[in-house]
């Protein structure tokens, strides 16, 4: 691939990285939007619903991808990784490698004849491990780009993808390829990734199978999960009584993540809801020590789901074992009752919290808050600004946020981006 020259450079394909590209090219800036994964969407296309108004996830971000896909001011770039950022004349300039997808995308028609006829089958990471697709597949079924991508490490190079391939788009022999971006302004759209499952091993998560993380249940509600229902992963038995447990990944100076992620009451408080409707007759119960429900109609929300049934428990749960038939057995002390019981669930779900996502931001270097998140020195007069001038920072890139001020932070930064654009623009005419 050539170099490019364009006036932003958006990292990061999630919701954030999108509203931040389509913002700044309706202003007619060219924009290179830069996705890690084969797909852009982030982990808003993986979720059901949004709270508090439980509109469809993909009814509101599949129009969005499609928008950057098709804006003629935008070139998207996916499975592609940042290599280094280096400041430069022109602004800064970013070495990018293209990931081999074994598949010539421009070829590619997204018919999945391929995948039809792979005979290989792995577990997917799309649906956190539930399900399983085929070694070359499209990632998902509204992926954008709409092109399959090979997993070399579990193909056997039986050849059947590439014989029944029409287009002629199967390439084994695809290597990475390296190139330059040439950019006047970043926005740095990286994401978050969630606290390991395993992270307190008092829990269970990752040992015991029916103690689940939120993203496993987010893809059980969801109209495209792999089962269509909600089941228990241990034996596939549909639960009667389900438990969320709290702060199990935040607030926890154990875990070196001592702040409050913001959204794992409201999405625990979601789901149940959801639950609630699903399986009308399962028991909902959700282990708290403190309630944060901040934003907008989210105190009403609470108050919809005890007024639904769900049982909101105040107490500290210590531990998490299973029982002889796989279910999960929570200790928790009762802080206003000052006792310690044991209550015996079909399934447990972690509300695990928000950590910076790896990888780009050590490349770029920014110096970082106390919580590991881009940090930026002046917010009150400059809410998306990094201490480095022309990077710019949105979503959950520098901090736990909900969806909402994930764009809200996303627009910010495209404004502030688009001011400085000019600015330069501006010097230049006059040096």
């Amino acid at each position: 691939m050539e170099n490019l020259q364009v006036d932003a450079l958006v990292v990061g394909g999630g919701i954030a990285g999108m509203q931040a590209a389509l913002d700044l090219a309706d202003q007619g800036f060219k924009v290179v939007l830069v996705e890690r994964e084969p797909s852009i969407g982030g982990k808003m296309i993986t979720l059901s619903k949004v709270f508090p108004t439980l509109d469809c996830c993909s009814c509101i971000t599949t129009p969005k991808m499609s928008s950057v896909a098709h804006h003629p001011n935008i070139q998207l770039l996916t499975y592609c990784e940042l290599q280094s950022v280096t400041e430069a004349a022109e602004g800064f300039r970013v070495g990018v490698m293209q990931k081999p997808r074994y598949v010539d995308a421009s070829k590619c028609t997204g018919c999945r004849n391929c995948e039809y006829e792979c005979p290989i089958t792995v577990p997917s990471p799309f649906d956190r491990g539930l399900g399983a697709y085929r070694a070359i597949r499209v990632p998902f079924s509204t992926a954008v780009p709409q092109a399959a991508v090979l997993d070399m490490e579990n193909c056997i190079l039986c050849g059947k993808c590439e014989k029944i391939c029409a287009a002629n788009a199967v390439d084994f022999t695809q290597q990475p390829e390296t190139f330059d971006i040439h950019a006047a302004t970043l926005i740095m759209a990286s994401g978050f990734e969630l606290t390991p499952l395993n992270a307190k091993k008092e829990y269970g998560g990752g040992a015991l199978r029916n103690v689940i993380d939120p993203l496993m249940m987010e893809r059980f509600l969801a109209p495209t999960g792999p089962y269509g229902r909600v089941l228990r992963p241990g034996d596939g038995k549909e639960p009667t009584s389900i438990a969320y447990v709290q702060c199990a990944g935040s607030r926890d100076t154990t875990l070196g993540v001592e702040y409050c992620s913001r959204v794992c009451c409201m999405y625990a408080i979601k789901q149940a809801m959801l639950i609630s409707g699903a399986l009308p007759l399962a028991e909902i119960t959700i282990y708290y020590m403190d309630i944060r429900t901040f934003g907008k109609g989210y105190e009403q929300f609470y108050q919809n789901a005890q007024a639904m049934g769900v049982e909101f428990v105040r107490g500290k749960v210590a531990s998490i074992r299973e029982d002889a038939e796989q279910n999960p057995v929570v200790k928790v002390e009762l802080t206003e009752e000052s006792r310690t019981v044991e209550r015996t669930h079909d399934l447990v779900v972690l509300s695990l919290g928000m950590l910076p996502a790896t990888g780009s931001n050590e490349i770029l270097g920014l110096p970082l808050g106390t919580d590991k998140f881009i940090a930026v020195p002046a917010p009150n007069a400059s809410p998306c600004a990094t201490a480095q001038p022309g990077v710019f920072v949105a979503g959950t890139a520098m901090g736990p946020m909900d969806i909402v001020d994930s764009i809200v932070t996303a627009s910010a930064a495209a404004a502030a981006a688009s001011a400085y654009i000019r600015e330069h623009q501006k010097e230049a005419v006059y040096a």
